[in-house]
């Protein structure tokens, strides 16, 4: 079944909302999901301990650099979908945990400091095996107005030919509030603003991710870090 990896080295990137909401939007389609939750800040493990987590989701948080393979392939032998949040420092549990990634998601922000970042990761993921498949998506974006640093960082991830989706995750409430209240932004009826909006933003984000598990797009990019400038 397959595996997707969140991965990102530079902290506060948006990697655990995307990884949340991805899952619990799959759950919500009615396939059944697990959760490895290897960031030790373990914010995942903390929105499962809130009501309204689905039925059919699982959050695993007990594992190791040791235990992270087993751990994904047993997931993997139970749920239509796993889901790998790891931690924002390389490591060699991040690295065994993207070597076995049908597709890692790479969440970046409008920034250049992102944007190197995310350089760097791309360049460990083909250092680990050139064929796993990735992509980049701006999170905590505004969608009204694209700052002169996206657009320049887009239009540079487009000339190296990197993998971005074209959905960005909006910087919307309901995505902190899940946190906040628990379950599913469904789950949030009456108490966030423009909630709709954000399930909109999420379904197509989840769209574009199953899309590019399908095509396996992503293997083919090899940039250097220094090349993001």
């Amino acid at each position: 079944m397959p595996v997707i990896v969140f991965s990102s080295p530079k902290g506060g990137a948006g990697k655990t909302t995307a990884a949340t909401i991805l899952a619990t939007e799959l759950a919500g389609m009615g396939a059944s999901v697990t959760v490895i939750d290897a960031d030790p800040n373990r914010n995942v493990v903390d929105w499962a301990e809130l009501p309204g987590v689905p039925d059919n989701l699982a959050v695993i948080w007990d594992t190791s650099e040791e235990t992270i393979m087993d751990c994904i392939g047993d997931a993997a032998s139970k749920s239509v979908f796993v889901i790998v949040d790891l931690e924002g420092a390389a490591s060699l549990l991040m690295c065994y945990a993207i070597s076995m990634a049908d597709l890692v998601v790479i969440p970046v922000q409008g920034s250049q400091l992102d944007a190197r970042q995310a350089a760097r990761q791309i360049d460990l993921i083909n250092f680990i095996c050139s064929s796993i498949p990735f992509a980049v998506v701006f999170t905590r974006t505004n969608p009204a107005i694209t700052p002169k640093t996206q657009r320049h960082i887009e239009a540079r991830f487009t000339e190296l030919k990197v993998p971005v989706l074209q959905t960005k995750l909006y910087d919307r409430e309901a995505y902190r509030a899940m946190f906040s209240y628990g379950g599913t932004l469904a789950g949030l009826e009456g108490k966030v603003s423009n909630l709709q909006a954000a399930i909109k933003n999420a379904r197509a984000f989840v769209s574009e991710v199953l899309w590019h598990l399908r095509a396996g797009q992503g293997s083919a990019a090899r940039i250097e870090a220094k090349e993001v400038a």
